[in-house]
Formats: structure tokens, sequence, C-alpha cells
């Protein structure tokens, strides 16, 4: 059982499929899980991405990137203040940081307070990515982590674990029950971003990669029980 984890989610995993961008059931069931993982002490943060409010400039690619990535920040931002009001509704505790000022809806990042916050069971929602644009969501879960000294990284996807190839596409590709981070780089494999798998490596914070979908995966995997990928150093 990890101490201190740092759980990621798409925005996707939060879309009703008559494509609303919230699905009250679905995000539900995770906080339930969360609840569950944090009621045994597992100190938890959260960073969600914004894909089921934008992707990037698939609306418009003449947009300016560093426009368009702004847009994906306040799409986090979005989705950190949904699932935190989800949290308190189930009694639990929940901090929006962000890296800049949104008025009084979020917190500022401090590592300090953060590390604060943990130690009172307190649930944080990193939102609005590093503050600058061209790093993903992969990128500030990595550097957050590395920041709070996380134990580990549980990246919930829509697939089950790390693939030799896109396993959509064939039929025959191979999944891994482990892997060196290392090779996730060198084979381009693309489950996570290269910065962030390089900030894990470097930092050796192993990551768990599953599939959310699978029953009670988040708490498994908060457990340390065999699910998914596990990524070690």
């Amino acid at each position: 059982m990890y101490k201190r984890i740092l759980l990621k989610l798409s925005g996707e995993a939060l879309t009703s499929e008559s494509g609303q961008p919230f699905d009250n059931f679905i995000i539900d069931k995770i906080v339930l899980q969360i609840k569950s993982i944090i009621d045994k002490g597992i100190q938890t943060s959260l960073v969600i991405g914004g894909g089921n409010f934008w992707r990037g400039r698939s609306a418009n690619p003449e947009m300016d990137r560093c426009k368009a990535d702004q847009i994906g920040m306040l799409a986090t931002v979005m989705n950190a203040v949904y699932v935190a009001d989800f949290l308190r509704q189930r009694g639990l505790s929940a901090v929006v940081m962000t890296p800049f000022a949104i008025g009084t809806m979020t917190e500022m990042f401090s590592k300090d307070l953060a590390v604060e916050y943990l130690s009172q069971n307190k649930i944080i929602i990193f939102a609005g990515g590093i503050g600058h644009p061209f790093f993903s969501t992969d990128t500030v879960t990595a550097l957050r982590a590395c920041e709070l000294q996380a134990d580990a990284i549980l990246y919930a996807k829509s697939i089950d674990g790390v693939y030799n190839d896109d396993p959509a596409k064939n039929p025959d590709a191979v999944k891994y029950d482990t892997i060196k981070c290392k090779e996730i780089v060198e084979k381009n494999l693309k489950v996570i971003d290269i910065a962030a798998a390089n900030l894990c490596y470097e930092q050796s914070i192993p990551v768990v990669i599953f599939g959310l979908l699978e029953e009670d995966s988040i708490v498994k995997a908060a457990l340390g029980e065999k699910i998914g990928t596990l990524v070690t150093i």
C-alpha cells in the first residue's frame, strides 16, 4: 500500500455517452473509490485533464498554440472545481490549487501548503497545468509528484495498461505487466509523454498505468495490488 499517491484522470473519463462534459454516475464511482483510499490513510492528490471540454487546436487548426493551451488550462480548472464539489458532497475535503490566481475560486500552488493539506487528509486537485503552454497534464502530474515526493503516480486510462502496439489497431498487441520507464522513452510507446517519463525516471517515482473502468481499479492500484502495467525505474 502506498502512503502518498498522485492520481491522473483524463477529462474524457468524466464525459457522458450523450456527449455532456460530465457523467455524474462515473464521477461518483471515482469519488467513492477516492473516499475508500482516503479512509485507509493514503494521502491523495489529483490531476484531471481537460479533454471533455477542449482538445488543443482541434476546433481551429489555425489557432495560436499558446492561446489553445491556455484554454486547455482553464478547462482543467473547470473539471477540478466540479470534482472538488462532488468530493464535498461525499463528505470529503478538497482543495483546488493552480499556478496562477483565479480570484477566490482556487488557491495558489505552494508545496509546503500542499503537504500540510495532505497531512490533514484533504484531497488536492492540481489544475491549470504548470501555468505555461507546451506542457501537458502528464508533465504537471510528474512535476507535482516529484515536488510532493509521492510514492507513486497512478494513471487511470481507457486501456488497461501498456502494450507494445496500439491494441485498438493491432489485435496481436502484447501487454506488459512491468516495463522500465527508460523503455517507454526508447520505444516511443506514447502512454505518457516523454517529459513526464523522464521526470519519473530521474526522481525514481514508479508509475502504475491501468484501466479506469475495471472494478475498483483505483483502490487496487493505490493498495499496490497487481493491476495494469507497473512502470519501474
